[in-house]
């Protein structure tokens, strides 16, 4: 999508400044999808500079969760658990991810996200593309290798898995199951979806909290 000029003039200094650029980063999102959306698209068409977006959102993946009012959005919860130790990595994403569903101020609201997309399909498209370009990518960037992406992937079909089956499904005894031993009984097969066959040392590396 090409950064048109701005429809209205400039306020950088105006009180409802964060709300028009929320209002216009959603309609842009849904009418023409996550990548082809610029933050100086967005900014031109808020009428305000774009050096505002990223000091009140951040960034692109911030100004998305926001705009669709995701309470946690899973870009972002990624993004935290990047750095370390990358033979732990896998884990670590799995209890973050455990930890934003299980927690009564956003599970709850996560819940319904999903249902929505996979009953609106304008919605599930858009978040279907960012997913694949702030999650997927990134993910399969940092861990590397032969067939990162194809690796990164089936990591991320396995967590939607796991909250499908603990969520939406509340599959027992998934449903109830103390966080750690779902990352017991789960972790041996994503960390084996992201990096391969791990050796016996990562192997006891895995049971093990991480600290």
């Amino acid at each position: 999508m090409g950064d048109g000029p701005a429809r209205r003039g400039r306020r950088p200094g105006a009180a409802d400044t964060r709300g028009a650029v929320l209002a216009a980063a959603r309609r842009l999102f849904l009418e023409h999808g996550y990548e082809a959306v610029t933050l100086r698209a967005i900014a031109a068409d808020a009428g305000v500079d774009a050096a505002l977006i990223s000091y009140y959102f951040g960034s692109k993946r911030g100004l998305f969760g926001a705009s669709m009012a995701l309470v946690a959005n899973p870009a972002e919860v990624l993004v935290r658990v990047l750095d370390g130790d990358p033979a732990t990595l896998s884990l670590r994403a799995l209890r973050a991810m455990l930890a934003i569903w299980d927690a009564e101020e956003t599970g709850p609201a996560l819940v319904a996200m999903v249902r929505n997309v996979m009953t609106e399909e304008s919605f599930a498209v858009l978040v279907k593309e960012m997913l694949e370009r702030e999650v997927v990518e990134k993910l399969a960037d940092r861990v590397g290798g032969p067939q990162a992406h194809a690796r990164a992937m089936a990591f991320c079909s396995q967590i939607a898995g796991i909250i499908m089956t603990r969520y939406l499904l509340a599959l027992e005894p998934i449903a109830s199951m103390p966080v750690e031993d779902v990352v017991r009984h789960c972790g041996p097969s994503l960390r084996l979806a992201l990096h391969g066959r791990p050796g016996i040392r990562q192997e006891r590396r895995m049971r093990r909290p991480d600290r």
